[in-house]
């Protein structure tokens, strides 16, 4: 029976869609296929369509099985990073002389590959507030071949409405990509609400336990998903075995995790709009959130990332952060364990001076799975 055909029950196509039993064991959970090349029975004859470990491994392969199930895709690819998913896409999608609409918020690494990478390929961009359909419109030039979004956007946890702004550049002939990192496939499904590629840092909340470090493309069309799966070859940054292995164990628990992880954010958050030293909580939970009603349409549940603004400016954020106990500081999101950063310091440091600039008294969190008590606790603590 396909793996397609198990269950549309997103909790049992994360365990079951792409782990097949093993057909010489029965292990329930698929090997480790720790290999470079393959025994071919004869010279043009691969066994199972397996010669060489960089164009296709069986672990691989069962993640990226497991990975279009779950985004309800025709094609998953795994790469080594997030940001080597993204390059293989953009490669992929784009000639010199192309230009992309990117969001005013977003990751800084993806910030890093425009501005610093692909721009000096000849390709142009431009940002808009992709919250809002009428900006991206105007943002949109006949060389535009994509419109690139971040819902809940990182780090002011912005949210797109992703079913009109996929109209807004299908009608200009546009692809649109979604970085749905944040969310993940069990809050939300881009491809259903019309986005064209969906791009995953499978190092956070995909693999859950800041152990693996990995990326991916899930796309709905079969002949972009080929396309894709070409330059992922000839470009080699995929992912590795092991990590591959750890990436779909991580999927297994998805569900569970962000049930969690988005409980405890509301909690977070609620306590920081009543904490007389923050100015302002960015959590698309809240009801004065200005994409609530947006994310509430798209989204299962608000997540596990809250971000807020400390009174007293940049000293005062980064004091906050080094106060922390329970909470680590560090760079990265969507583990087990909770994570407070500085984002103009750390993880944005490379938007410094441009338009995705973040402010200096913010302070983002990765609202983890512990007793919330605990966390609640050691927010105030640090707070002062």
């Amino acid at each position: 029976m396909s793996d397609r055909h198990i269950s549309q029950h997103f909790e049992t196509l994360a365990i079951h869609a792409g782990n097949t039993a093993d057909p010489l064991t029965g292990a329930v959970v698929p090997p480790i296929y720790q290999v470079s090349t393959y025994k071919q029975d004869g010279v043009g004859g691969l066994r199972g369509g397996y010669e060489y470990s960089r164009s296709a491994n069986p672990t691989r392969t069962a993640l990226e099985e497991n990975l279009a199930a779950l985004e309800g895709g025709r094609r998953g690819l795994a790469f080594a990073s997030g940001l080597a998913a993204e390059d293989c896409l953009l490669r992929t999608l784009l000639s010199p002389g192309d230009h992309v609409v990117i969001p005013n918020d977003a990751y800084g690494g993806t910030f890093r590959l425009f501005a610093k990478v692909v721009s000096r390929w000849g390709v142009e961009w431009s940002v808009a507030d992709t919250s809002d359909p009428a900006a991206v419109r105007a943002a949109i030039t006949p060389k535009t071949k994509a419109v690139w979004v971040e819902t809940p956007s990182n780090p002011l946890l912005g949210i797109t409405d992703i079913a009109t702004v996929a109209q807004v550049a299908h009608d200009a002939g546009a692809r649109l990509v979604v970085d749905n990192t944040f969310a993940t496939p069990y809050l939300q499904q881009p491809l259903a609400l019309g986005a064209d590629v969906v791009v995953h840092s499978l190092t956070k909340y995909m693999g859950g336990h800041s152990d693996v470090v990995g990326g991916a493309l899930v796309v709905s069309d079969p002949d972009l998903g080929e396309e894709l799966a070409y330059h992922q070859n000839a470009m080699g940054a995929v992912a590795g075995p092991f990590d591959s292995w750890l990436v779909l164990r991580g999927t297994k628990t998805l569900s569970v995790r962000m049930d969690r992880h988005s409980e405890n954010a509301t909690k977070v958050a609620d306590m920081l709009t009543r904490h007389a030293r923050v100015s302002r909580v960015l959590y698309p939970g809240l009801e004065d959130h200005p994409g609530h009603e947006v994310a509430a349409k798209q989204m299962r549940a608000f997540g596990g990332m809250v971000s807020f603004r400390v009174e007293g400016g940049e000293e005062a954020a980064v004091e906050v952060c080094n106060r922390a106990k329970v909470f680590t500081l560090g760079e990265s999101l969507g583990g087990v364990e909770s994570l407070i950063e500085h984002p103009g310091r750390m993880t944005h440091a490379s938007a410094a001076g441009s338009a995705l600039e973040v402010p200096g008294d913010l302070v983002r969190l990765s609202v983890g799975i512990e007793n919330v008590e605990d966390l609640l606790e050691d927010l105030r603590q640090a707070l002062g």
